[in-house]
């Protein structure tokens, strides 16, 4: 059974920075890609960032230019650097492994960014 455990949530003034990591408990080699959701009470789970196993990233426009998606193959871990952090990115941020048609997630972390 795959584990992904988030870690590095947060409170954090608006213009700040964090970073979130994503550890797995198999190697990401596996993944077809892994990615970073969000989701606020209420509300869908809206992808903020994904990475291919070809290392090729994509982002939503919200948070282009802001925050950056990597990963780190010999640690099995993948992070999400988020820079100029805004309210409006306050969230419980997921963790996503794809492996052909399954989706893993992970238990979620808080990430909250005061005016």
């Amino acid at each position: 059974q795959v584990q992904l455990v988030e870690s590095g949530g947060g409170l954090v003034q608006a213009g700040g920075s964090l970073r979130l990591s994503c550890a797995a408990s198999t190697s990401i080699f596996t993944f077809n890609a892994m990615g970073w959701y969000r989701q606020i009470p209420g509300k869908q789970r809206d992808l903020v960032a994904i990475i291919i196993s070809s290392g090729s990233t994509d982002y939503a426009d919200s948070v282009k230019g802001r925050f950056t998606i990597s990963r780190d193959n010999a640690e099995n871990t993948v992070y999400l650097q988020m820079n100029s952090l805004k309210p409006e990115d306050t969230a419980v941020y997921y963790c996503n492994a794809k492996y052909r048609n399954y989706y893993y997630w992970g238990q979620g972390t808080q990430v909250t960014v005061s005016s």
